[in-house]
């Protein structure tokens, strides 16, 4: 028995795995851990972008894929922001830093060469059409 159903490259089980334990992480963060409310806020809400890129990552879409690489910087973004604020919110700022850093470098190391293959198959075609 494998844990993935789908024949995935290391690079895409990277950015599976890290996208799944950061959208595990913000709900953690924003409901239980640390929430900017008492009893929780509706920034737990923010995990919903990307895991709606969940399953497309797990099949190796690559739309799915295109879209993560740049909806990813927007957690990056957040964690930056929230790296300085007082208590717990630095370690948890970090560790979405390194989960969405993960994830970008996991989608960018998969689409690579697959964006290099569709620019040599169009070189090819119109090579062709021209002779």
């Amino acid at each position: 028995m494998t844990l993935f159903k789908y024949s995935l490259s290391f690079d895409q089980k990277l950015a599976f795995v890290s996208a799944m334990l950061l959208c595990l992480l913000c709900i953690a963060w924003e409901w239980v851990i640390s929430p900017l409310r008492p009893h929780g806020s509706w920034m737990v809400l923010k995990f919903i972008p990307l895991g709606l890129m969940l399953p497309g990552l797990y099949r190796g879409n690559n739309y799915s894929s295109q879209a993560t690489s740049m909806i990813i910087l927007l957690y990056f973004l957040e964690g930056f922001a929230r790296l300085f604020e007082p208590g717990l919110n630095w370690i948890l700022a970090s560790l979405e830093l390194t989960l969405s850093s993960l994830v970008f470098y996991g989608v960018l190391k998969y689409l690579g060469p697959l964006k290099k293959a569709a620019k040599a198959n169009r070189a090819s075609e119109s090579h062709m059409n021209e002779g």
